[in-house]
C-alpha cells in the first residue's frame, strides 16, 4: 500500500506514512485492527493518527521471544512452549489466567522476564477478547505476514551492492513488491473476515452498517 526511506520507526516517519495513505483515501472509518511488535514508534503512530478507530494486537511471536531473551538457555525453551501454549488457548480468560501464571513464576527467577510479559499483554490478547483466535489467530496473532513479505522484498534489494540515490532505492523497493504481490496469498481463514468486522465495531461501539 505504501512505503518510505527511513532510517528508524520513529513516530514521525511512521505517522507520515500513515497520513499519506489516508490522503489517497485509505478508509478507516470502520475500524482497523492494527498488528504490530513491539516498536513504540510504530505504536505511538498508529494511535496518534487513528485513534478511537484502532485496535492494537501485539504480535505474540515478539513477545514471546522477547519475555525468553531474558532467561538463561536451559530455561528459554521451557518457557518458549508454556507461553506459546498460553497463546494458543482460544477462551480469553483462560489465555489470561495462564499468561498471569507464567509471569509469577518469572517473577521468582528473574523480575526482568516477568515486566517484559507485563509490558503490553494485555494488547498481546486483542484477538482474544474478540474471540476470533480459532478463526484468524493463525494470520492475526503475529506479524508473519508482513515479515514474509519483508523476506521476500530482501532477496530482492539485497542483490544491489550500491545505491545511487533514494529515487534508485524507491524504484527498486516498488518493483520488487509489485513482483511480490503476484505471488501473495490470502490469509488464512479470510472468509472469516466479515466476523472480524463487525467484532471491532462492536468493541469500538460504532455504528454497525447493514449489509442487504
Amino acid at each position: 500500500m505504501g512505503f518510505i526511506h527511513s532510517t528508524t520507526e520513529n513516530s514521525e516517519s511512521i505517522g507520515g506514512l500513515i497520513k499519506e495513505l489516508i490522503r489517497r483515501n485509505f478508509n478507516f472509518s470502520q475500524g482497523l485492527l492494527t498488528i504490530t511488535d513491539g516498536s513504540t514508534g510504530l505504536i505511538k503512530a498508529v494511535k496518534e493518527t487513528f485513534g478511537k478507530y484502532a485496535l492494537s494486537q501485539r504480535c505474540t511471536w515478539h513477545k514471546r521471544e522477547n519475555v525468553v531473551s531474558y532467561l538463561p538457555k536451559e530455561k528459554q525453551d521451557h518457557y518458549r512452549g508454556k507461553l506459546q501454549r498460553a497463546y494458543l488457548e482460544p477462551e480469553y480468560e483462560t489465555a489470561k489466567i495462564k499468561l498471569h501464571e507464567i509471569r509469577n513464576e518469572l517473577q521468582k527467577i528473574n523480575r526482568s522476564a516477568a515486566n517484559s510479559l507485563t509490558e503490553g499483554l494485555e494488547e498481546t490478547l486483542t484477538l482474544h477478547r474478540l474471540g476470533l483466535v480459532e478463526e484468524l489467530g493463525k494470520s492475526l496473532l503475529t506479524t508473519n505476514v508482513i515479515e514474509n513479505l519483508n523476506s521476500q522484498l530482501g532477496n530482492y534489494v539485497r542483490k544491489v551492492k550500491y545505491w545511487s540515490s533514494s529515487e534508485m532505492r524507491a524504484r527498486w523497493v516498488a518493483t520488487s513488491l509489485l513482483q511480490i504481490e503476484k505471488r501473495m496469498r490470502k490469509i488464512n481463514n479470510y472468509q472469516k473476515l466479515n466476523l472480524l468486522r463487525t467484532a471491532i465495531k462492536s468493541e469500538l461501539k460504532l455504528e454497525q452498517t447493514m449489509v442487504a
